[in-house]
């Protein structure tokens, strides 16, 4: 018997309403015309990967690094309207803005 059984069995006059989890709007992030820099450094003997060049809402941006540094498992930073990630994952991101329908140049090596 599972959670939900229990409670029917609990209040059975109670009708379940719709999850919030529905309700949730689609993530919209801002296109832009001009491609996102994704960049490759090492700082202090480290590779860290830089993206920069993003023209829209810095709170865009952020949630846009938040889900590329939990979709690769990886550290990272947003700072002066740059994502900086821990390693040399250019490839991997590159992919991923460009499901996303961003534009992406590749500097550097």
């Amino acid at each position: 018997m599972d959670l939900q059984d229990q409670l029917k069995n609990l209040f059975p006059d109670h009708e379940p309403q719709d999850s919030p989890e529905d309700k949730e709007p689609k993530e919209h992030i801002w296109m832009q015309d001009e491609p996102i820099i994704c960049k490759y450094e090492k700082r202090k003997g480290k590779p860290i990967t830089i993206l920069e060049g993003y023209t829209g809402a810095t709170e865009d941006f952020k949630k846009l690094a938040k889900d590329i540094k939990k979709t690769l498992s990886v550290g990272g930073s947003f700072k002066d309207d740059k994502i900086i990630i821990q390693g040399d994952y250019r490839a991997k991101i590159m992919d991923m803005l460009k499901e996303k329908g961003f534009k992406v140049k590749r500097v550097g090596g």
